[in-house]
């Protein structure tokens, strides 16, 4: 891959070096160059390598102090004790805002609320003493089984961009860094710590790496994370962080990129390689190869002392930026603000303002707002109709439920609130974003607050979702067999088997974190009170070597000692339970006994881990779905919640398909034939397949709600807020229509043979019928597409003129509600132009998409930029940015199958 820059005729221009290094008017890039030239070999390199598992490594000398850093991408979760507040003081928070998944907030379709997203994240990294946030997760959605899809935007290169830079900008402009995640082409989890990815380098500059290009250009990115992964560009192939073309000659170079490249953690394989490559961070520390290495490299010469300096600088520019070193100048120069947002505020809703609410339940108002708004909805019938959203074809729809309508008269009404994700909600994905929420709602109590009083309310599971048992309560069934305590004997074990130290745990939540060096296993002992009669399922999900045992039966054995591995495969996030059956005809105990391997994990506190697990007796699949038939029967009005778990979508690993877990499909196929006044609410954050989706009246996507899920679905249901989210991806109708199927590295290669045609590009190529269509969504009413004029660009605000199209979309609501429309502008080849050599590209794309609101019958007009980049191609000879030959059509419309309005435009 060539290095050479290039001149574009956009807004973006990616030959001017990015902002705090291109010019120094205040001195700043004066007094780091000292600064670097004052400090010892020993000093530089110890900036270069984490302080610890969040931290890097302060210089009080200079007056440089930690800078701290945490996940993730749904939350600030925290340093768990590495870093301070600003003042110096402890932090006290235990618990973090909880955000929906990142899916949902692309869903919105919305740049205000992404920009106050941004500004929650920078409040939430204070309120926890972090400096810089490692999200967003800027990756392509490139399969629906790749186990992070929830924590992606989008399977759209300009919808991801559109987003992650006003979130990342907002952040950034309250002091607070953001790194972007994980450059590039790191698409799915299989094997993620070792595949190369492969793909030509049109679809590398023109799909993947376009998010990571405008925020460095637009938002002026503080940090960047280098994948796991390698890439094979064609020219060069190489793991990311030792890819010299991409790190330093795309990223630093070409694009002028001035802030950190940090490791994912652990990734780091090299010094020599590394350090060239472009790497400036190796996280964590202090050891690795880095922190054992980098300084006996450059002792003995195979590193140059000199080629830490630029590292070491970009750290420090990055450490004055958050506030961690003062330089006596303005912070984060050139940074722009953001209008109406206080440093020291949570971002508000327009509610929470009036009502004078701060800190964690402003936070919470807003994610409440956030929620409702992402959630799509994918049909809302009342009638039978075919819910395409047609004026003409749609009636007024179940959702918003009314109450006064559906309630027989004279009698309450009665809601069947169904499924194992209304009991349970799948509040965040797996994997290193987790956090603890600082609360969490429910469907079923924001729902009794929400409606009528007197309204009678059914709930039931209906069916299993996860495999795993439920926790075992320890605290309140289990005590110690050598005291008697309430609680279980925990004894950790050296090598030879003796006891270095022993405690009574009162509680156990399935983690035993810290573990001294020298123990090699942990022993839990219980003794369970079993009640209940009928069939209790005890057992416990672990890794590494173990022996467990209930009353002396072998429960489970392993003899495979695992490592660092285990954390980056995510496999001891959620670890299958193994378990066996107690037969209980009156009240008794069972002895439980696990010995555990402690993971020593380079890079990671060791661990170790033992999700202790019991199942009481109770109904058998047919009766829960009996019972959920029944109450279906007998309501006025069904909300049933299905979805994934935690136990499918995760960090870690892929999908092997698409499919509901357990018999959700079976529960959903009878509560509709039940009551055909059935909402279903899917709770994922990935697609699935929805096999009864023709039979059922209203279905919406609610994605991972995070905290205030259930707050959120019930403004969503019962008309308080508008549910006007649009998918960011295409919801599958079959498996064997998706373009990408797996993401199974062959030789440990990932062919990205799709090329340029991603996501619903491949759709459109190929012509398949989805469930539903990227971009679709039916908010609570219908819209009439009056017009589409071209209108020429103002300049540049530096007063250059722009190749950026304007659109004036003139749209209508033709509803009964005041609502929400995402104007979507797509962009076609003129395939009458006659440019039959022209390169190949994609069916249509999407250009550019505006919200706008109106009331009942208002014409309103969306203004729709579409820029320069969206009519180019990258010319592989040249080495530079082109538009394509011949001209283009503009097609605006509510989704990519549902185009109303053309407007062609010339060459």
């Amino acid at each position: 891959m060539s290095l050479k820059t290039h001149d574009v005729t956009t807004d973006v221009t990616p030959d001017v070096v990015a902002v705090g290094a291109d010019t120094d008017v205040d001195g700043t890039e004066e007094r780091l160059a000292r600064l670097t030239a004052d400090l010892t070999v020993e000093e530089k390199v110890s900036l270069l390598v984490g302080a610890g598992m969040w931290t890097t490594n302060p210089i009080e000398r200079i007056g440089l102090r930690a800078v701290a850093m945490s996940d993730g991408p749904v939350g600030v979760r925290g340093t768990g004790g590495e870093s301070t507040l600003a003042d110096g003081s402890p932090v006290t928070a235990q618990t973090s805002a909880m955000f929906p998944a990142p899916s949902a907030l692309s869903a919105t379709w919305d740049r205000d609320l992404a920009a106050r997203a941004g500004a929650l994240f920078a409040s939430e990294a204070r309120r926890h003493g972090v400096d810089v946030v490692l999200a967003p997760q800027i990756n392509l959605q490139r399969t629906p089984v790749g186990g992070r899809h929830f924590e992606c935007y989008s399977e759209d290169p300009h919808l991801t961009a559109e987003i992650a830079v006003e979130l990342v900008r907002s952040s950034q402009a309250h002091g607070v860094g953001m790194s972007v995640k994980h450059y590039v082409a790191n698409d799915s989890e299989t094997e993620r710590t070792r595949y190369l990815a492969r793909l030509d380098e049109r679809t590398l500059r023109e799909v993947y790496l376009p998010p990571f290009e405008r925020v460095v250009h637009e938002a002026q990115a503080w940090s960047v994370m280098g994948a796991y992964s390698g890439v094979d560009d064609g020219e060069t192939a190489a793991p990311v962080l030792e890819h010299r073309p991409l790190l330093t000659g795309v990223l630093k170079d070409e694009w002028g990129f001035d802030g950190v490249v940090v490791s994912d953690w652990v990734a780091t394989k090299t010094i020599r390689g590394a350090v060239e490559g472009g790497l400036d961070l190796q996280m964590p520390g202090p050891d690795g190869p880095w922190g054992d290495g980098l300084l006996a490299a450059v002792r003995s010469g195979e590193v140059a002392e000199s080629e830490l300096d630029d590292k070491v600088v970009r750290l420090m520019r990055l450490a004055h930026r958050v506030g961690a070193l003062d330089l006596g100048a303005p912070h984060a120069p050139g940074t722009a603000q953001v209008t109406g947002l206080q440093p020291d505020d949570a971002p508000s809703s327009a509610s929470s303002a009036r009502d004078g609410l701060t800190g964690q339940e402003a936070s919470a108002a807003f994610l409440r707002e956030l929620v409702a708004r992402s959630i799509v909805v994918l049909k809302n019938e009342a009638d039978g109709t075919d819910g395409t959203g047609r004026a003409s074809d749609r009636s007024r729809g179940l959702v918003p439920l009314d109450p006064a309508a559906l309630a027989p008269a004279g009698r309450p009404l009665t809601v069947a609130l169904l499924g194992p994700a209304a009991t349970t909600p799948f509040l965040q994905g797996g994997g290193s974003s987790f956090v603890v929420p600082d609360r969490v709602t429910t469907p079923e109590e924001e729902l009794r607050a929400g409606l009528p009083e007197g309204t009678r309310i059914l709930v039931h599971d209906g069916a299993r979702s996860r495999s795993n048992p439920p926790a075992l309560d320890v605290s309140g069934r289990c005590s110690d067999p050598v005291t008697g305590a309430p609680g279980a004997r925990v004894e950790l074990l050296d090598a030879r088997g003796e006891v270095l130290d022993s405690r009574t745990a009162a509680t156990w939540d399935g983690w035993l974190q810290d573990v001294r060096a020298d123990a090699v296993a942990v022993r839990v002992r219980a003794d369970v009170d079993l009640e209940e009669p009928g069939t209790h399922e005890l057992g416990i999900g672990t890794v590494g070597v173990h022996t467990v045992t209930v009353d002396g039966r072998l429960v489970s054995t392993g003899d495979v000692v695992v490592n660092e591995d285990v954390v980056l495969s995510s496999g001891h996030n959620h670890p299958v339970a193994r378990t066996v059956d107690v037969e209980v005809t009156e009240p008794r105990t069972a002895r439980l006994d696990a010995t555990l391997q402690v993971v020593h994990a380079v890079g990671y506190a060791s661990f170790v881990r033992g999700e202790l697990v019991h199942r009481l007796p109770g109904a058998t699949a047919q009766e829960m779905l009996d019972v959920a038939v029944a109450a279906a029967t007998e309501a006025d009005v069904v909300v049933l919640v299905v979805g994934t778990t935690e136990e499918v979508e995760s960090e870690g690993y892929d999908r092997p398909d698409l499919d509901l877990p357990g018999n959700q499909n079976r529960l959903a196929e009878l509560v509709l034939a039940a009551n055909p006044r059935t909402v279903v609410v899917v709770n994922a954050g990935a697609p699935v397949l929805l096999p009864w989706f023709d039979d059922a009246p209203a279905v919406l996507w609610a994605w991972l709600g995070g905290q205030e899920a259930g707050s959120g679905l019930a403004d969503a249901l019962l008309g308080v807020t508008e549910p006007s989210g649009r998918l960011p991806w295409t919801l599958p109708a079959r498996f064997e229509d998706v373009p990408v199927p797996h993401a199974i590295p062959q030789d440990g290669v990932v062919e990205y043979t799709e090329g340029l045609d991603v996501g619903y590009r491949a759709w459109e190529r190929t012509g398949a019928t989805p469930a539903a269509p990227f971009g679709h969504g039916l908010g609570w009413s219908t819209w009439e597409y009056v017009g589409a004029t071209v209108v020429e660009a103002p300049a540049r605000t530096d007063g250059a003129p722009t190749a950026d199209v304007l659109l004036d979309v003139v749209v209508r609501n033709t509803g009964e509600r005041v609502s929400r429309e995402v104007v979507q502008v797509y962009v076609e080849p003129d395939v009458s132009s006659g440019t039959p050599d022209a390169p190949r590209r994609p069916v249509r794309w999407l250009g550019g998409f505006a919200v706008v609101d109106a009331a009942p019958g208002e014409l309103t007009t969306a203004r729709v930029r579409i820029p320069a980049r969206a009519l180019q191609i990258w010319d592989v000879p040249s080495q530079q940015w082109v538009t394509a030959a011949g001209g283009h059509v503009l097609r605006a419309g509510r989704s990519i199958r549902d185009l109303r309005l053309r407007a062609p435009l010339p060459a």
